[in-house]
């Protein structure tokens, strides 16, 4: 192949019976809560916060009351959420508050559930979300420092809680609303001990507005010193098995605050190439009740995990190891994936009848679950006949400096006769397939540290491609700083740098604009296929034939699939589907004849069957 350069162009939704609860939304707008001492008042008594996280943005809108509902019935007062700046303001300026989006909504409905709301407004939320929240073009300027008092980045933050508080002020509790406490960034004290910083956050969250009643801080028990102000009362965050020993250390720190568990981590999230994570219900549960009868607040991280749908997972990183999250956030939270109670939500939901005395509301009906039919794909679009425009560069460009926030960068370059070598790939984020004359070398993996491989001596002039994936930006530790994605460094063929690029912009945001044909395809491929829905329910789509990449549903990014594990199925929605063809898409790196999609009633969590691909 001759080197050349030059691009080639080429509803429905389930309705739930009314349920009468206690509802706040006529209370006029008098109520205080407060700190006094070792627990909280709300309008002047005691009250025990009983409280479960789930997040507005991992849960499809239609079904915010279901899982809201399901909260009272387990016995929650209270329910705790984040708010994630990457998804609200995409691009500077630009803001999104519609659909899954919708965060006051989400919180009016929790209201007219009788729940009170605990809000969680970061800037930074790690949630194994991308970027710990932060959208991704604050990376663009190299300059500034994220979580710090970099005046740029205070900016940036000031802006940001100016346009939320907006949506946040009149869902305050003294303004009528249900927000009875707003935390003051998150776990700083993993990350630092500059309190100048919190001090900054404290004061723009109450100038936007979102100056709850009580501002709190949250930090692991052993941390609080570090990530606290000595004004704000502070939670603490621990694990299955802890509760004890972590107390005891808020204790001997705080000794005239509050006590509270911000974060009971009933469950856990899981990595690609791992095992899906169990955790010990029967032993949360009696943890929990240790905590409830000695009048200690609670707020258990997951009560609902719900689904990281499109790109939107985080990875841990410590600057050596690289972990991307799945798409599911199950969590093995007391609600599974799909909003369906496993048997840790009916041991919760004892332990709070039985210590608060409290009948707790009847259980709601289950979502249900089908298989649909899907027809073989046929209809294809190869991503070489479908590439866009590139840039022109002599130095390589990452995601952020092409405005690009997730999917895949395609770096493109001439070799010449007699070229080729070890190739190396310095700052490789995340993966990278490798391509001579469109013909794969190999593939490259941060999670596996590895950035070399040889490329083969060119008889004649050929082309080198480099197809890079970004996989989930790291959003804990200061390696969230330089998260950009793409190749983040330099690339060598024998030792020299190309001198030349084509840099093709992949986001991965309008698969239906491709040109799709009636042709077999193999390769970085996309394909297109129908599911036939003849009734309203959940679904889930099982990807064990398939290798790796995106998927959507009627244009809707559910996630991502990797052949490594431990997820092989795609939460789909009902409220997303409609009656008659769905249109399913999917983009497989490595794709084959074989690539089949099936309909199937429930999640596939296993364990690893790690391979490389």
């Amino acid at each position: 192949m001759q080197c050349n350069l030059l691009p080639r162009v080429v509803r429905s939704a389930f309705l739930f019976a009314a349920i009468a609860l206690p509802s706040f939304a006529a209370a006029p707008p008098q109520h205080s809560f407060a700190v006094s001492g070792k627990q909280f008042l709300l309008d002047g008594k005691p009250y025990q916060i009983i409280s479960g996280e789930m997040h507005y943005t991992r849960i499809p809108r239609a079904y915010w009351r279901d899982r809201l509902r399901k909260a009272r019935a387990m016995g929650l007062n209270t329910v705790t959420t984040y708010v994630f700046w990457n998804v609200h303001e995409p691009r500077p300026g630009i803001y999104d508050f519609t659909g899954e989006n919708d965060v006051a909504e989400y919180i009016r409905e929790a209201q007219q559930e009788g729940l009170h709301v605990i809000l969680r407004p970061g800037p930074y939320v790690c949630a194994e979300w991308d970027l710990g929240g932060y959208p991704s073009w604050l990376l663009k300027d190299r300059s500034l420092a994220l979580r710090s008092n970099d005046p740029k980045y205070i900016a940036a933050m000031q802006t940001w809680f100016a346009r939320l508080g907006k949506e946040i002020e009149p869902l305050l509790l003294r303004n009528g609303g249900p927000i009875i406490a707003v935390q003051v960034e998150n776990e700083y004290g993993s990350f630092g001990d500059d309190h100048a910083y919190m001090q900054a956050v404290k004061a723009a969250l109450e100038k936007s507005g979102m100056g709850a009643d009580v501002l709190y801080t949250a930090d692991g028990p052993d941390l609080i010193a570090k990530g606290s102000l000595p004004e704000l009362p502070a939670v603490i965050n621990f694990g299955t098995g802890e509760a004890v020993k972590s107390f005891a250390l808020l204790e001997s720190q705080r000794p005239d605050g509050p006590d509270m568990s911000g974060e009971y981590w009933a469950g856990w999230f899981d990595h690609w190439g791992e095992k899906h994570h169990r955790t010990d219900g029967a032993r949360e549960a009696q943890e929990l009740e240790w905590m409830l009868r000695r009048g200690y607040s609670v707020s258990m991280y997951m009560f609902h995990g719900g689904t990281s749908f499109g790109w939107m997972n985080g990875a841990n990183s410590n600057g050596k190891n690289y972990q991307p999250d799945t798409t599911s956030y199950d969590y093995d939270a007391p609600l599974d994936e799909q909003g369906t109670p496993r048997q840790k939500y009916f041991a919760f939901r004892d332990v709070i009848a039985r210590v608060t005395g409290q009948r707790p509301p009847a259980l709601l009906q289950p979502i249900p679950l089908a298989a649909f039919p899907i027809s073989p794909p046929v209809e294809t679009a190869s991503l070489w006949r479908n590439l866009p425009e590139p840039v022109e560069s002599s130095t390589l460009l990452t995601m952020e400096d092409m405005n690009q926030s997730y999917g895949y960068l395609l770096y493109r370059t001439c070799m010449e006769k007699g070229d080729g070598g070890e190739l190396v790939l310095d700052g490789l984020h995340d993966y990278a397939q490798i391509y001579v004359d469109r013909v794969l070398i190999g593939t490259l993996d941060r999670r596996l540290n590895t950035s070399s491989l040889m490329l083969p001596i060119l008889q004649k002039s050929g082309t080198l491609d480099i197809l890079v994936e970004n996989s989930g930006r790291v959003n804990f530790t200061r390696v969230l700083r330089s998260e950009r994605k793409g190749l983040t460094g330099r690339v060598t063929i024998a030792g020299k740098e190309p001198a030349h690029w084509k840099i093709y912009s992949l986001p991965m945001d309008d698969v239906d604009k491709l040109h799709f044909l009636l042709e077999p395809c193999t390769g970085p491929c996309f394909y297109r296929t129908q599911m036939s829905v003849d009734s309203s329910a959940d679904t889930y789509l099982d990807t064990r034939s398939l290798h790796k990449g995106e998927m959507w549903l009627n244009t809707r990014a559910l996630g991502r699939f990797w052949s490594i594990g431990p997820q092989y199925a795609l939460y789909a929605p009902g409220p997303w589907l409609h009656q008659g063809p769905n249109t399913i898409i999917f983009f497989d790196l490595m794709g084959v004849a074989t690539d089949q999609v099936k309909s199937v009633k429930g999640p596939i969590l296993t364990a690893s069957t790690e391979q490389q691909n």
